[in-house]
């Protein structure tokens, strides 16, 4: 069964079939979320059967929402469907949008809504292995090293957030 996001098709928001919504690179709805403790992020590294950037790592989750669903009850349900994650109080941070090519002829061009989710090391997390293949928690200013040092080792989207919207997500972290 394919999966329908909504995507914008000449100007109107209209449902398009996920694939085909990379394949053409239409600007469509996502959402990203931050799992964060203290100044430490979740991150998941991507199941290897993931149709674009398999096992590169990334932050908590992300995805597409449904055509009626609205980006905080998305960010929920994929928090629960990847990762077992339940509970959290989500706090939307902002919008933002970015275009990256994903490999494979794909292309993400992407309006996101980003929640950051406070969360305790304590937390319980159960790996959909379709979706998830690890998950590390990092404090952000070894994030800022690892990607500096091993960029393809990460999802471009996340490069994009770290470079371009950092204070915006994670807030005023003095520089590593």
């Amino acid at each position: 069964m394919s999966e329908m996001i909504p995507a914008w098709v000449n100007g109107d928001l209209t449902p398009v079939e996920k694939l085909e919504a990379h394949q053409k690179g239409l600007r469509h709805k996502a959402i990203s979320v931050f799992v964060m403790d203290g100044d430490r992020v979740l991150l998941q590294r991507r199941a290897l059967g993931k149709y674009h950037t398999p096992g590169f790592w990334t932050n908590t989750c992300c995805t597409h929402p449904r055509w009626d669903e609205s980006a905080e009850d998305c960010a929920r349900r994929r928090l629960r469907e990847e990762l077992g994650i339940t509970g959290l109080s989500l706090d939307f941070r902002q919008q933002v949008e970015y275009r990256a090519d994903v490999g494979n002829g794909l292309i993400e061009h992407e309006v996101v809504d980003i929640f950051v989710a406070p969360a305790g090391p304590d937390l319980g997390i159960e790996m959909n292995p379709d979706e998830v293949m690890d998950v590390k928690w990092i404090d952000l200013h070894d994030l800022d090293h690892a990607v500096r040092d091993e960029p393809d080792a990460y999802t471009p989207w996340l490069r994009i957030y770290l470079d371009q919207h950092r204070e915006s997500i994670f807030g005023a972290l003095s520089p590593a």
